[in-house]
């Protein structure tokens, strides 16, 4: 018997749990329009039966699926908190205020840009692609509902824009993530991701302006609009002032404090908001933040937008984001995510020295994609492709900021165009629309992957390490070793 750490599993084995929660997903979902958590839950069941049969115990395979719980953990925090704070604006008036004003200012037909852009800017700043669908995302979702865009265009402009931001500000987790994993300069690598980044953003925002031109002038119920104007104005104290919640959060994130607290002071100001400016009684605003807030306006489309938030709207994304987990976690504890990528990177290397680089960072970037589907997290889409290839990119001589590029091409910005990966989940519950309905729309998504794989095979803007960078290298590796006590170098800066 091999011991538990040198026990492989075939590739096609290891396909096997993906393939069938693929099939039962597709089955329950576009068929029985049941829920994602049963086929998960199937798939991690195949997935610990082949574990069994190739040698693992059961206290390792159990111990996956709890490490996979725990990698999860800040997620459903940031989930919690989200939902809370949706229900504490809109029962302090800020989500209407937003929507009030906005349907004022902002013309219909260049909304799916403005939108996309605002977002953009905004998670920039704060480096949380959540944090801004929850808050800013929320309203624009309202904005644009009223103004007769159909909810996903408005959320695939949301998404493009919060997803632009989360990959290129310094703040990001996943940003700094791909760095740190690869060992490259945060600032260089996120310079090097302009390249495959800013042209996604011009194409999605050329897209939304073209279809954008369709709701202009007669084509948005000027009707509709002034009705909702009027629920809001009868049902909110709506005041400018209290856009200072909003802008209070995103100043805290951007002066670097921490998203958990920013978002918690931001749930205690909406709450003081409902109570003391909307006038709404202590027990009504605490039992908002729980069940989410509750309006008979007279209006279909507002009572739509505002009956929602609270904690108890998230646990569906909670016991989702479990799930997922728990198939992700066994997936990757018996080598099953490793025997895939492997497989995916002979064929990469099986390609002469430019095509092979470029068939190399394609191969990451469908790894990090193929990563996000299996193991339904976001993060491991770059850890593990990230561990798996940066020896093979040493090899080939490239820059690590190819391989930071390429993890985040392939991993951050695809991870909400899968429904049970965390992204995807949260996504569903805070802006209330399905992946496979905004996924066509959300552009910047889609886009960021493919010019990347077309870039690398046209080897543009593929950065090879020089001799003397080499040779630096070496010595600082050596040197490493050497202070560790190794007899051999580790590699362990890139590694």
């Amino acid at each position: 018997m091999k011991k538990q750490q040198e026990i492989e599993i075939p590739f096609l084995m290891a396909l096997i749990p993906l393939v069938i929660m693929i099939a039962l997903m597709a089955v329950t979902i576009i068929k029985f329009e049941g829920s994602p958590h049963v086929p998960l839950l199937i798939g991690a069941a195949v997935a610990a039966a082949i574990g069994l049969r190739y040698g693992y115990k059961w206290d390792v395979i159990e111990e996956g699926a709890y490490k996979g719980i725990r990698m999860a953990l800040p997620a459903i925090v940031i989930i919690i908190l989200v939902g809370l704070i949706i229900g504490a604006w809109i029962g302090g008036g800020i989500v209407a205020t937003m929507i009030y004003y906005g349907l004022k200012i902002i013309t219909p037909s260049l909304f799916l840009v403005t939108i996309c852009i605002i977002c953009s800017i905004v998670t920039l700043a704060i480096g949380s692609s959540w944090s801004t669908m929850g808050t800013i995302g929320v309203a624009g979702m309202g904005i644009g509902v009223s103004m007769g865009i159909p909810a996903a265009m408005v959320a695939g402009a949301v998404i493009s824009g919060a997803y632009f931001g989360d990959k290129m500000s310094p703040l990001s987790d996943t940003t700094n993530l791909a760095a740190g994993i690869t060992g490259t300069d945060l600032f260089e690598h996120i310079k090097h991701m302009i390249y495959t980044t800013i042209p996604g953003l011009i194409i999605a925002l050329i897209v939304y302006f073209i279809l954008g031109r369709q709701f202009a002038g007669a084509a948005v119920d000027t009707g509709n609009i002034s009705s909702i104007l009027t629920a809001l104005e009868s049902n909110f104290v709506i005041s400018p002032w209290l856009l200072l919640v909003p802008l209070a959060v995103v100043v805290m994130v951007a002066k670097k404090v921490p998203a958990l607290p920013a978002l918690a002071i931001g749930v205690l100001l909406g709450w003081l908001c409902h109570v003391f400016i909307q006038g709404g009684s202590v027990s009504d605003a605490v039992n908002t933040l729980h069940d989410g807030f509750a309006i008979t306006s007279g209006n279909e489309m507002v009572d739509n937008l505002f009956n929602r938030g609270g904690i108890d709207s998230m646990m569906y994304t909670v016991s989702l984001t479990i799930v997922a987990m728990i198939f992700g976690g066994i997936m990757e504890q018996v080598g099953m995510l490793q025997a895939i990528v492997k497989q995916i990177l002979k064929v990469a290397k099986s390609a002469g020295s430019l095509i092979a680089a470029g068939s190399l960072i394609a191969a990451t970037v469908v790894s990090a994609f193929f990563t996000n589907a299996t193991a339904s997290e976001q993060y491991i889409s770059i850890l593990l492709p990230g561990r798996m290839y940066a020896k093979a990119f040493r090899d080939k001589k490239l820059h690590s900021k190819n391989l930071s590029r390429a993890l985040e091409d392939g991993g951050t910005v695809t991870s909400p165009l899968v429904p049970w990966n965390t992204c995807g989940v949260f996504i569903f519950a805070t802006l209330g629309v399905g992946t496979f309905a905004y996924a066509p729309y959300a552009v910047l998504n889609y886009t960021i992957p493919i010019i990347s794989i077309t870039m690398a095979y046209l080897g543009l803007k593929v950065e090879f390490l020089s001799d003397e960078e080499i040779k630096a290298l070496e010595e600082k590796e050596a040197k490493q070793s050497e202070e560790n006590g190794e007899t051999e170098p580790s590699g362990s800066l890139l590694t």
